[in-house]
């Protein structure tokens, strides 16, 4: 175990902290976790690079923090109408594309590498920045969603679709180097 992991995985128990936290309406302490959870994240990357600690353990459960982190915010937000439903199954649809993906590659014995695009890291980014201005509005109730949110949300699933796309693509690229 080394200090990115331990981080990353730090990170995998805040998640269901900040879920409860908002189910609670406790919306402060929950964007301060969610803060803590994104810090975490910028340094598990950072120290795997600089200590030279990436693992293949890493590779798998960063990611899958990432993943729980925003669409367990995801789902809550929108249940509480701090984010549209529309979005929240844009998010969820494409996750679960990948993992269908992963699995049928898995199943086809296909090799792959996880490895992901730049509009995939764009795409965490926005839908990061989705949760943290949510977040920001409900400790805001004076203020009205401002119309920039409307351009965010319009941002993060054009973003995420266009990440699931891309994701289809490479897997299908796999599948057609196994062939031939």
């Amino acid at each position: 175990m080394n200090v990115p992991n331990i981080l990353t995985i730090f990170r995998i128990i805040l998640t269901p902290v900040i879920v409860i936290l908002l189910i609670q309406g406790s919306f402060g302490l929950a964007l301060v976790v969610f803060a803590v959870a994104g810090v975490t994240d910028a340094l598990d990357g950072f120290f795997a690079r600089i200590l030279r600690q990436k693992t293949e353990l890493g590779s798998y459960l960063d990611p899958m923090a990432d993943k729980a982190l925003l669409v367990s915010s995801f789902v809550t937000l929108s249940a509480l109408n701090a984010i549209p439903a529309w979005l929240t199954v844009i998010v969820i649809s494409r996750d679960c594309v990948i993992l269908c993906g992963v699995a049928i590659l898995f199943f086809m014995s296909v090799p792959f590498e996880v490895k992901p695009a730049l509009v995939s890291k764009i795409t965490t980014v926005l839908q990061a920045a989705v949760v943290l201005a949510a977040l920001v509005l409900l400790n805001l109730p004076e203020i009205r969603e401002p119309y920039w949110m409307s351009v965010l949300f319009i941002a993060a699933a054009l973003f995420t679709a266009a990440s699931g796309l891309n994701y289809i693509a490479t897997g299908i690229r796999y599948i057609n180097r196994k062939s031939s």
